[in-house]
């Protein structure tokens, strides 16, 4: 670890002597370092603002859990055939009825229970396969012209009205449709948020700014099956309504009160905006340091990327970034197969889905606090492989015990959840480091696209092993097993400072290699 610190502080010193054309980024990346050093109110209402943004995230990420439920049943007569069959296709209809009513799920309302694993996957895959478009089509607008927090904004807004028109779907194709949809408006939301997060605060504060990410993330996900329980008797559409309506609230919020990365606005040219928002949000006020970087405010930088696609071209065109990016996106593949899996296939086990949810919100509490601790204790490297190995095998534990031991099955399902979920903490910590500001949020949006390609698999074998758990959880367990060895292929990036353009990240990794 001090040979990499002391490889780190080299490079950096090394880097202030390149050529002239790097002097002004060298000496505001110093410059910003040093004024963001500690934390300050400013600061911190920043974080709460921007972190919130994941709460909403995680209701709509898994909301289908209890719209698309297959509701309870109950013999009608208590017939002979009824009360010795355990499948309703195999009755019926005079035979049997729900318990709640009809209106409770999509399943139930359109009469899909007895319909394809095609069309019971469809909504949550849809919704997921949105998120990949969303990615691969937004995911560079954040840096180029939009920011990253228009881009959080817009995002935000169209999730939240997209909810909203969900709520009119009258049929499963159009309720696919719309979850497509919802999916791909939500697509950059996580991206954006954490490197907003960890680029207007100093690097000793990167890591715990995205743990308070997570714990927004975790609450959203508490409040999730609350409001699933509050409306056990009622409609999906009452869900839609107060998981949806909330974040417009949130939108205006955002808009009046974030500001933007000044990272970004240094990398797009607008030198003053940026050393306006750094001296807004400084905890020190030192006038010696003020001077200095208002000693900036007549410079320009001389590369601004207004390309929509400059970060695609820039990020694919140099061999160790390709690389670096194809080896990141196998690894979080693997996390997001297994995470998600195991998440929206809490009702293949036959547990309460609402104590399901509560126990993987509050199982969340002590992630977080993992987390915490694996990013400021830990190298990224080891931990990731770790975990990866970890909930791989527990994930394979749960197909291999018999369902009769239900609590085995239920705590190892809790252990994956466990482990696959500190993995995608740090994996998004991981990514937001290795990449420069000028393709950080196109790269790390392309992680989150490979988890949720994880996700997409995850619904659809999720259905195939509502009957066969080998081909649902023993298939995620083996894949992210494989996929955890990746990581071994990728550079560590705990404690190292961040770069701006791709030939500073290039310089500084060469110097410490060599």
């Amino acid at each position: 670890m001090a040979q990499q610190s002391n490889g780190d502080a080299l490079a950096d010193s090394l880097l202030q002597n390149e050529s002239k054309g790097n002097s002004i980024s060298v000496e505001f990346e110093e410059l910003l370092e040093q004024n963001l050093k500690g934390f300050s109110w400013a600061m911190f209402l920043q974080v709460i603002l921007v972190g919130l943004s994941a709460f909403f995230d995680s209701q709509q990420s898994f909301i289908s859990i209890y719209t698309d439920a297959i509701p309870t049943w109950h013999c009608i007569n208590n017939g002979s055939i009824c009360k010795h069959s355990t499948d309703i296709c195999k009755l019926p209809t005079s035979e049997w009825a729900w318990d709640e009513i009809p209106t409770k799920s999509i399943i139930s309302e359109w009469g899909l229970q007895c319909s394809s694993v095609f069309l019971e996957g469809l909504p949550a895959s849809s919704h997921f396969a949105g998120t990949i478009l969303g990615i691969f089509l937004l995911a560079s607008l954040a840096d180029s012209w939009l920011g990253r927090k228009k881009l959080l904004l817009y995002s935000c807004l169209m999730m939240s009205v997209t909810g909203i028109i969900t709520i009119l779907s009258n049929n499963v194709w159009i309720y696919s449709l719309l979850r497509f949809i919802a999916g791909f408006c939500r697509a950059t939301m996580a991206t954006s948020a954490i490197i907003l997060l960890s680029e207007v605060v100093g690097k000793q504060w990167r890591g715990r700014v995205g743990t308070l990410l997570f714990f927004f993330f975790m609450v959203g996900m508490l409040f999730l099956p609350a409001i699933a329980y509050m409306n056990r008797r009622a409609s999906w559409r009452h869900i839609y309504l107060y998981v949806s309506v909330p974040p417009l609230v949130y939108c205006l919020v955002l808009y009046l009160f974030v500001i933007e990365s000044p990272r970004w606005l240094f990398v797009q040219g607008h030198v003053e905006e940026a050393i306006k928002v750094v001296k807004k949000i400084s905890p020190i006020k030192d006038k010696t340091i003020l001077m200095r970087v208002d000693s900036l405010s007549g410079c320009q930088r001389r590369e601004s990327s207004v390309n929509v696609f400059s970060s695609t071209k820039d990020l694919f065109s140099r061999k160790w970034s390709r690389q670096r990016m194809i080896t990141l996106m196998v690894v979080a593949f693997g996390i997001g197969l297994v995470f998600y899996g195991v998440t929206l296939g809490i009702g293949n086990l036959n547990f309460d889905i609402y104590l399901s949810g509560i126990f993987n919100g509050l199982l969340d509490i002590p992630v977080v606090f993992l987390s915490y601790f694996l990013i400021e204790k830990c190298t990224r490297k080891t931990s990731l492989l770790i975990l990866c190995l970890a909930s791989g095998m527990f994930s394979v534990m749960i197909a291999v015990v018999a369902e009769k031991f239900k609590m085995i099955q239920i705590t190892l399902s809790l252990a994956t959840f466990l482990c696959s979920d500190t993995a995608l903490n740090l994996l998004l910590v991981y990514s937001v480091e290795m990449f420069p500001t000028s393709v950080r949020n196109f790269a790390a949006s392309l992680a989150r696209q490979a988890v949720t390609f994880g996700a997409v698999l995850s619904s659809l074998l999720n259905s195939l092993g509502s009957k066969n758990p080998f081909l649902s959880y023993g298939v995620f367990g083996l894949i992210v097993f494989c996929c955890g060895f990746f990581v071994l292929i990728l550079p560590e990036t705990r404690g190292t400072s961040l770069c701006d353009t791709m030939d500073e990240q290039e310089r500084k990794e060469n110097i410490v290699q060599s």
